[in-house]
């Protein structure tokens, strides 16, 4: 975050320095039609400009019969929407409204039921398993039973009815869950692998339940790897059954029964991810198969063929041949959530939106989208933002809402996963692209959609925070490795398009929380999610000769892990997970003053510096520093954003912030006296 006298940390270099503020009495500029302005306080105006960003987005699939049932994802309320493949239409919905998103949804043998399990951002203390009678759709789906793991990653239901669940909740190891329709009753059958941090696969026969583990997210720190343990239901003990060759994998991602076998699939990180067929009869006797995904999900299957997705699109795997084929598909399928075969044809559903019809035989497909087919399109939770004097972004899944200041004009671009942050620069955005994605940009004088930049190592999975160092000419990106731990500093230069990678520039637990810059050198806040090891620490880095110049640990007081960082002049900014506030004069290496902003900061944060003023934003509200006494000052009190993975505010060239007030996107104009 470079200081300037009149533009802040995510401005710099961008198009459209020469626009001028209005008169304080007039509109800030040219306002779309939707956009509201009130003023909140004497020297504060808010500019509504609508839904940050507006989709059907969604995080699960199930074909049933000739209708597929999709959950959404980080939408409220949570609901299932029932897509007909003959018409092409969304024909029925249920409301769930618990939680955030459903990423696991199962039928039972007789098509009849239909399961949904539930990922919540805290237990709530309602059921987190749904069950919806497809025989009366316009019935709403009833909760049916509880879970201790506060999330539900994967279900299945075994031949007999019983349905059986997984997920976690961070800090515990995950369990095997039992629902019992009969009785009503859930039960925990026990944690088969307690250095497990979650489990996303399940999959159920008459006899056996098979569970799938390990560390795709809160890696490291002596957490297991892929793991795969079948469960014996009459003896109710369980084995490790992993194929050794999936060892080094960092999750079990997904499994499936097809008739007498198990097809078992990991999430990559350092190594391809692998799909293995495995007899039912003899789990010994397998095949293991590396594939060219950084993931293998969605498995299904017809006759001696597994079909599956990767990050890289649909793919064949033959158990007789062993050979690993690509399947032909016209366009870009994006993240996969949904993937099912039936008549000679795949059913894709994407991230993007659509649902996909596959002829495999014809090499033909018909893409429908499903808002215009009838899904409800509805404001998002959001991740990051960025602005100059023309654009404004808004990052989301799988998409970025582009909105043009001049028209009110809202665009949802395509771009896979998340944008957790982003920079402008001369017009250009650039964004760190979750998960495994590297860095993306769009230039909207000259790209349709957002393309992918530069790729960096897989296992640097989670870009964090985005800032320009306009000394080096670098974009600037810290980074979280969410399987091996750690974290990353990536550097990219829009002059030269050269690259690097520095892993672990903190240490091996802490990773990159948050970036910022000053004449050339970077600043690194720490972060540990894991129980142990340090936090909080502060590194100066060079990032063109990639060394470290200093470090510092903060005081006790604050050594809860970095939120956010900004620099003013020769002073560094930092806010802490739990709102310590801390300012470092670096020019002397030293803390020079602490503070408690629980109350404004009760967790994650973002900084920036606008007009030679810092300001922050938490989930709660958005507030400024003075520069003289660092005491802070509310701006705007319960703006209380939308966001999905931590609030974000961005300043334009003329150092007017943007950030979220629910799920509107608000333009602030704030003209203290100081």
């Amino acid at each position: 975050m470079q200081d300037h006298p009149s533009m802040g940390r995510r401005q710099l270099l961008m198009a459209g320095g020469a626009l001028g503020l209005a008169a304080a009495a007039g509109p800030l500029l040219t306002a779309p039609a939707q956009a509201k302005d009130t003023a909140d306080g004497p020297c504060t105006r808010i500019t509504d400009l609508g839904p940050g960003i507006e989709q059907f987005a969604l995080m699960s699939a199930l074909q049933v019969g000739d209708t597929v049932y999709i959950g959404s994802r980080n939408l409220e309320p949570t609901r299932v929407i029932a897509f007909h493949l003959p018409t092409r239409k969304v024909v029925s919905q249920t409301v769930l409204g618990v939680g955030h998103s459903i990423q696991a949804l199962a039928a039972d043998s007789t098509g009849r039921y239909l399961y949904a399990g539930i990922l919540t951002k805290g237990d709530e203390g309602k059921p987190n398993i749904f069950r919806w009678d497809l025989t009366t759709p316009d019935k709403p789906a009833v909760g049916v039973g509880r879970t201790e793991d506060r999330d539900i990653r994967d279900l299945a239901v075994a031949p007999d009815g019983t349905v059986y669940a997984v997920g976690g909740i961070p800090g515990k190891a995950p369990a095997l869950w039992k629902y019992d329709p009969v009785t009503g009753t859930v039960t925990n059958l026990g944690i088969p692998d307690p250095k497990a941090t979650l489990a996303r696969a399940v999959a159920a026969t008459d006899t056996t339940v098979f569970f799938g583990a390990g560390s795709v997210l809160a890696g490291g720190d002596a957490a297991s790897k892929a793991s795969l343990y079948a469960y014996d239901r009459a003896a109710g003990t369980f084995t490790n059954v992993t194929p050794p060759e999936m060892e080094k994998d960092p999750s079990l991602r997904d499994l499936a029964v097809f008739g007498d076998r198990l097809a078992v699939s990991t999430s990559g990180s350092t190594e391809p991810a692998k799909l293995a067929v495995m007899d039912l009869a003899d789990l010994s006797s397998y095949t293991v198969t590396p594939t060219t995904g950084k993931v293998v999900k969605n498995l299904t299957a017809n006759g001696d063929t597994v079909y599956f997705a990767t990050d890289a699109g649909l793919h064949a795997y033959s158990t007789a041949t062993k050979v690993v084929a690509p399947v032909a598909f016209d366009g870009d399928l994006g993240e996969i959530w949904g993937l099912d075969h039936a008549g000679g044809k795949l059913t894709v559903v994407s991230g993007y939106g659509f649902v996909g019809e596959v002829d495999t035989a014809a090499g033909t497909s018909v893409v429908t989208d499903l808002g215009q087919a009838g899904a409800p399109v509805t404001p998002q939770t959001t991740m990051g933002i960025a602005a100059d004097h023309r654009f404004v972004y808004v990052g989301g899944n799988n998409g970025i809402a582009r909105h043009d200041l001049r028209n009110g004009k809202v665009v949802n671009l395509r771009a896979p996963g998340e944008a957790k942050d982003a920079e402008v620069l001369n017009g250009v955005l650039y964004t760190g692209q979750y998960s495994s994605q590297g860095m993306w940009t769009y230039d909207p004088t000259n790209d349709e959609q957002p393309h992918q930049l530069a790729a960096f190592p897989s296992e640097q999975n989670r870009p964090l925070d985005v800032c320009y160092d306009p000394v080096n000419e670098l974009l600037l990106v810290g980074a979280q490795s969410d399987t091996e731990g750690g974290g990353s500093l990536w550097t990219y230069s829009p002059k030269t398009v050269k690259k690097s990678v520095y892993i672990n520039p903190v240490d091996g637990t802490q990773l990159v929380r948050a970036v910022a810059t000053r004449d050339g050198v970077a600043y690194l806040g720490g972060d540990n999610p894991t129980t142990q090891g340090p936090r909080g620490t502060i590194v100066a880095f060079d990032p063109v000769a990639g060394r470290e110049l200093w470090r510092l640990d903060l005081p006790a007081t604050l050594t809860t892990g970095t939120a956010a960082l900004a620099v003013h002049g020769r002073h560094l900014y930092g806010l802490t997970r739990k709102g310590g506030f801390f300012v470092v004069d670096v020019t002397i290496r030293r803390v020079i003053h602490t503070a408690d902003h629980r109350a404004l900061c009760p967790g994650f944060a973002s900084m920036v510096t606008s007009r030679g003023i810092v300001y922050g934003v938490s989930d709660t509200t958005l507030f400024r520093f003075d520069p003289n006494t660092f005491g802070v000052s509310t701006v705007v009190a319960e703006i209380n954003g939308a966001w999905y993975s931590g609030p974000h505010v961005n300043a334009d060239s003329r150092g007017l912030l943007y950030t979220m007030r629910g799920h509107n996107l608000v333009r602030i104009e704030d003209r203290p006296v100081i």
